[in-house]
């Protein structure tokens, strides 16, 4: 089996290809290594000046090593193994969107550390209990979120009542699945095509949280790259 790639290495790739230093960058593409990143490693946090990180696509099981990224504030870590959001507390307090589908989180402890994040994609997830889902209410900023295909969305969808139920527990959101809250029409989701690397990391690794068993590769809601 090849040997992951390293957080360092993917720099260098992605410095070689754009001939800019990661260091003044304020948005860096580390999304479908190949072979895929495993940590996160130490070297991110010479990203001192990046505003948007995208790491998806990759096999990635732990968040950590953010605490120099001071003026991050989108974190793209769609289609891992993730299983925790413990680490995010490093940009707690900058954080404004985290694109997290597509991962193996059950819990969500640790989530109000994100005073700022106004966005949370975390669909395909496994929350299956409203005892986790209430804990979105103590971010005071949030006001868009994507939850569908986790077991909970997926239980109260079948029954008809995931809207109402949902919006009742977190009444701050103005959208909720692509729908506005307080519209009785329900908007077109976004449609976006996956970057070819993503396709081409989802062929090549059956393993990944969005080719395992019982998981459905769809890109109805915004690619994470």
């Amino acid at each position: 089996m090849a040997k992951a790639t390293t957080i360092k290495e993917a720099l260098a790739r992605w410095e070689e290809k754009t001939s800019q230093k990661p260091s003044e960058a304020k948005e860096i593409k580390l999304y479908a290594q190949i072979p895929p990143i495993e940590k996160m490693d130490a070297s991110l946090s010479t990203l001192a000046n990046c505003e948007k990180l995208s790491l998806s696509t990759n096999c990635i099981e732990k968040i950590a090593n953010l605490n120099g990224l001071k003026n991050l504030r989108i974190l793209s870590l769609g289609r891992n193994n993730i299983k925790n959001l413990n680490g995010l507390e490093a940009v707690g307090d900058t954080l404004e969107e985290l694109w997290i589908s597509y991962n193996f989180i059950e819990k969500l402890k640790g989530i109000h550390v994100m005073k700022k994040l106004k966005i949370l994609y975390m669909s395909n997830n496994l929350v299956k209990d409203w005892a986790e889902f209430v804990k979105l209410a103590e971010l005071p900023c949030l006001e868009d979120l994507v939850f569908v295909g986790n077991p909970l969305e997926e239980k109260h969808s079948a029954e008809g009542n995931w809207i109402e139920e949902a919006t009742k527990r977190v009444p701050k959101l103005k959208k909720l699945d692509e729908r506005l809250q307080g519209h009785h029409r329900q908007r077109e989701p976004q449609i976006t095509q996956p970057a070819p690397g993503c396709l081409l990391r989802l062929k090549q690794s059956p393993s990944s949280p969005a080719a395992a068993p019982g998981r459905n590769p769809s890109y109805r809601w915004q690619c994470p790259c």
